[in-house]
């Protein structure tokens, strides 16, 4: 099917075009090449993470002087990568991320190297071959750039006559489910580049699984028609049990952004949007994106859109210097106390009073029977290191005092309330100690 469909699109010379012709390309050596032999690599996958990264370097350092030298080296790369990368364990999804990585970098350099018709398709011709070869599949993103490869409507527009034939038939009703088809997504991405997009709506509308992999490509055609709030109802609208929320809102983020939409953006779509791994990295995301938003308003509504979770915050907080209201957080829901003894520990001499406040924090958890693996170690360290800071702040007596009353609490930590007790007495700090 591969070979038929690239024999069928047969593009016309275009004689009078300024752009670089097939003959005027020079024979390049590519340092790269001779590593990336099939089954090149075994089964460890930092070996070639390091190769592709290395050669995407020398691609682009090329492209930058020699753009359609270096758009041959991207093909050239692109058909080697997956069959050298076969045996490597993908697992982890460390390979499978740099392929993906590269795959972006790589589609921006074709489509930006300035190739006539016949150079353009002799190397669409090998790229969709290398797609067919692949088997893992590692290229599978490869094909969600094909409109942007394609670099001119008419191009776009001769591949997407070629493959919408496939897809109508697979995702016809009379055609048993379970099919798939390569082309799925770069007929899609080709009929947006060619700006076919009634076509394209009315495509998405035969996929039988209604995924939010192919609606995208219909709010894609929306916004690129103006059509901004009738593309994130189309976004919204997306009925797709498998479907990332993150990835929606993501989406109707960005067109909201795109016409200056940005305190509806931030409303309704940022959280879910830019959620990461980690609390400070989500805050990061979200303030990067908002600039003119305040930190504290910023940090205030996340910890809204996680009850329960405040303590979570406090290292955000931290972080960002607002330590008043890291506290607050510290002593709202139960915090790691640890990570409030290392707080009381690093700040001891620039933020004692901050310090003295999270150490304290520390103590009540502890109390409380909060942490993990918790040892004698840990119970004194928090109680010194809260000291330390009261003293620098001077009010040494106060934080003992409050100390005290901690342990006269109901707790549920013999363990920390006995350790404790016996550093109590042998406390020499005084008032402004």
């Amino acid at each position: 099917m591969g070979e038929s469909l690239m024999e069928r699109v047969k593009p016309k010379p275009n004689t009078k075009s300024k752009e670089v012709s097939k003959s005027s390309l020079k024979p390049f050596r590519w340092d790269f090449a001779p590593r990336f032999r099939a089954n090149a690599f075994g089964w460890k996958s930092q070996p070639p993470i390091k190769r592709i990264k290395e050669a995407v370097s020398e691609i682009k350092k090329v492209a930058k002087k020699d753009p359609v030298s270096g758009a041959e080296g991207a093909v050239l790369l692109l058909e080697k990568v997956s069959p050298a990368i076969r045996n490597v364990d993908s697992s982890s999804g460390a390979i499978g991320s740099t392929v993906n990585w590269a795959i972006d970098e790589l589609a921006a350099i074709i489509a930006a190297a300035p190739a006539d018709d016949i150079l353009r398709e002799k190397w669409l011709q090998r790229v969709w071959q290398a797609i067919e070869d692949d088997g893992i599949p590692y290229l599978e993103l490869l094909a969600e750039h094909w409109g942007e490869m394609c670099a001119t409507k008419p191009h776009a527009s001769r591949w997407a006559d070629e493959f919408i034939v496939i897809l109508r038939h697979i995702w016809s009703p009379d055609t048993p489910r379970g099919g798939w088809f390569k082309g799925t997504y770069a007929c899609l991405s080709a009929l947006l580049k060619a700006e076919r997009y009634e076509e394209l709506l009315e495509l998405i509308e035969l996929d039988p699984h209604k995924c939010w992999s192919s609606r995208c490509w219909g709010v894609k055609a929306l916004a690129a028609q103006g059509k901004h709030d009738e593309a994130i109802r189309y976004a919204e609208a997306t009925d797709d049990p498998y479907a990332h929320p993150a990835r929606i809102a993501r989406t109707c983020e960005e067109i909201l952004l795109s016409v200056g939409k940005t305190d509806e953006a931030y409303s309704k779509y940022a959280f879910a949007a830019n959620h990461k791994g980690t609390h400070l990295a989500t805050f990061r995301a979200i303030a990067e994106k908002y600039p003119n938003k305040d930190r504290s308003a910023i940090l205030k509504n996340l910890v809204a859109q996680t009850p329960g979770e405040e303590g979570k915050w406090f290292a955000t907080a931290k972080s960002l210097g607002l330590y008043d209201e890291a506290i607050a957080l510290a002593n709202s829901t139960h915090c790691d106390p640890k990570t409030l003894t290392r707080a009381a520990r690093d700040f001891v001499e620039t933020e004692p009073r901050f310090a003295m406040e999270a150490g304290l924090s520390a103590l009540r958890w502890l109390l409380d029977g909060y942490g993990y693996d918790i040892i004698a170690m840990d119970v004194s360290s928090a109680y010194r290191h809260t000291m330390e800071a009261a003293g620098n702040a001077g009010c040494a007596s106060a934080a003992k005092a409050r100390i005290v009353q901690l342990l006269e609490r109901e707790s549920s930590s013999l363990f920390s309330i006995e350790i404790i007790r016996r550093l109590l007495p042998n406390e020499s700090c005084t008032e402004g100690a």
